[in-house]
C-alpha cells in the first residue's frame, strides 16, 4: 500500500487545519489507519487512529481537539485539528495496518506515508 499525507502548513495557535492521507494499492477499507507525529527532538508518538468500521481512538494530548475520519469510497483518511497549540508542531505521518484493532505503538503499523509538516506559531 502507498500512503500520501498532505495538508500540513503553518497556522497560528488556536487555529485549525485538516490533514489528508490518500491510500492506493492494498485494501484500504479493511485496514486501520493511524496518524502519528514526531515533534522536534522527540520520539514519534501516536495521535489518532480509525478502524475499518469508523471506530476511533485518540491520544490524551489531542482528545477533544482532533477528529479522525475516513472516506472508504475515496480511500482517504482525514485528521481535523482544531484549537491547535504550539506543542502540536510536528511532522505528521499516516500509517496503515491490517486488522481491526488500533495500536498506539508505531511498530504495529506496516506501511507509512512520507509525512507532512505542521507548524503552530504562538
Amino acid at each position: 500500500v502507498q500512503l500520501q499525507a498532505s495538508g500540513g502548513g503553518l497556522v497560528q495557535a488556536g487555529g485549525s487545519l485538516r490533514l489528508s492521507c490518500a491510500a492506493s494499492g492494498r485494501s484500504f477499507s479493511t485496514a486501520v489507519i493511524g496518524w502519528l507525529r514526531r515533534a522536534p527532538g522527540k520520539e514519534r508518538e501516536f495521535a489518532a487512529g480509525v478502524t475499518d468500521s469508523g471506530g476511533t481512538y485518540y491520544a490524551d494530548s489531542v482528545k477533544g481537539r482532533f477528529t479522525i475520519s475516513r472516506d472508504n469510497a475515496k480511500d482517504t483518511v482525514y485528521l481535523q485539528m482544531n484549537s491547535l497549540k504550539p506543542e502540536d508542531t510536528a511532522v505528521y505521518y499516516c500509517a496503515w495496518k491490517m486488522g481491526a484493532t488500533i495500536y498506539s505503538r508505531e511498530d504495529a503499523y506496516d506501511a507509512w506515508g512520507q509525512g507532512t509538516q505542521l507548524t503552530v506559531s504562538s
